[in-house]
């Protein structure tokens, strides 16, 4: 019976001893599998092949290189091999404090100064007989005469006022012929009569069909309203126009950048269009009210047109001179802007890229101000920005911006 029982115990001890080995057998293979599962392989030629065993690359015969996929997808990381980072053009830069702020240029337009528009408009319901100017954009100096109307109501009051001035010289106690007079003078220059006019009338005795008109400033035409031989009642707008001796450079600003310039500063203006003439104006105007969608913001800027050179709609740039002040800086390439926000790429260990999402300032077209999210020593792509994210999002079938906020 002793014998017996020993051997119930040797094969108890057996069994267990198997059932261990077997057990970590089958962890061993599991950490084989594991490990086999956290590398890929890729040519660094065609780095969209992406096989899960050795081989050669399909498209060039090479052989594939392994690379570890890490965890990327939860830490908005991608890793490159020494040959993908040459090929890809990869250059990287130690971040610095330095001057920044110096000038911002700004893209905008011209544009009338709104200021300076002025809208003739009928004195009195008749038809136009003649229009002196027919065409947008002729220039009209003050005292030209714009048109001739014929009107029945302007005709009785002239009449009045030839019948008042021939009644005047009746020597009467019951009439006041001379406040008849100065009534019916009032009303034709109410109706826009010139003093010229009305004394012309005076000597002449005569009652003309047509009554003209005149500019009382100069301009150009904007806008013409009426033809001959229309029909206009009174206060109809019939000719606009411009006074372009001033004009406004109307930019765009991000709302980021409008704390970083004098508001009550000096401006200067270039025009690309004229072989970039700089002209220098005053900064006027600053919109209160900021594009929730944009973030962007309006300034205006007023320039003198000296020689009439300028005209309405020509681009420009607005370059506005700020303090200068400590700050990062990084190159345009090297940030990536969309309606998420603006992207940088840190290299946080040798081959190894993270994304990252920053605030911008001052944009200069050469350089970006990084005001958050970024500090100096760190070690920024530089060059190659956007191949990075192209690489990561074909990689991971998402954006690295996808789920991060600022």
């Amino acid at each position: 019976m002793f014998h017996h029982s020993r051997n119930n115990y040797l094969f108890i001890f057996f069994s267990i001893c198997f059932v261990v080995l077997l057990v970590s057998s089958c962890n061993q293979t599991s950490k084989q599998q594991a490990n086999k599962s956290d590398v890929y392989y890729t040519c660094s030629m065609h780095p969209q092949v992406m096989e899960d065993k050795p081989g050669k690359c399909p498209i060039c015969g090479m052989t594939l290189i392994a690379v570890s996929k890490g965890s990327s997808a939860m830490t908005n990381e991608i890793s490159l091999n020494a040959e993908q980072i040459e090929l890809g053009n990869i250059h990287t830069d130690t971040i610095r404090y330095g001057f920044s702020g110096n000038k911002m240029t700004l893209t905008g337009t011209l544009n009338f100064n709104q200021e300076k528009l002025s809208s003739v408009s009928a004195r009195v319901e008749g038809r136009i007989t003649t229009l002196y100017f027919k065409n947008t954009g002729d220039y009209v100096h003050k005292g030209d005469k714009l048109y001739d109307i014929y009107s029945e109501e302007l005709n009785n009051a002239k009449q009045e006022y030839v019948t008042a001035l021939q009644q005047n010289n009746i020597d009467s106690t019951l009439v006041n012929y001379a406040a008849l007079v100065e009534g019916a003078k009032e009303k034709l220059l109410l109706w826009g009569m010139t003093n010229e006019q009305i004394r012309q009338l005076a000597h002449a005795k005569e009652i003309s069909t047509t009554t003209s008109f005149y500019s009382d400033q100069d301009g150009y035409i904007t806008q013409l309203n009426v033809r001959e031989g229309d029909y206009v009642m009174e206060g109809v707008s019939l000719i606009e126009t411009a006074d372009m001796s001033t004009l406004w450079a109307e930019a765009q600003v991000y709302t980021s950048q409008l704390s970083m310039f004098d508001r009550d500063g000096t401006a200067t203006v270039q025009i690309p269009d004229l072989d970039n003439l700089e002209i220098k104006g005053h900064i006027d105007f600053v919109n209160p009210e900021i594009n929730p969608d944009t973030r962007i913001n309006l300034v205006r800027v007023t320039i003198p047109n000296v020689n009439k050179q300028l005209h309405p709609g020509m681009p420009v740039y607005v370059l506005i001179e700020n303090n200068q002040h400590v700050s990062i800086s990084l190159p345009v390439d090297a940030v990536l802007r969309d309606e998420n926000g603006a992207t940088i790429w840190v290299e946080t260990r040798p081959g190894v890229y993270s994304a990252r999402m920053v605030k911008t300032g001052i944009d200069d077209g050469y350089s970006i101000e990084i005001t958050s999210g970024l500090h100096a020593g760190e070690v920024v792509v530089t060059s190659g920005a956007y191949l990075l994210n192209s690489e990561y999002i074909y990689r991971n079938g998402v954006s690295p911006m996808g789920a991060m906020k600022m």
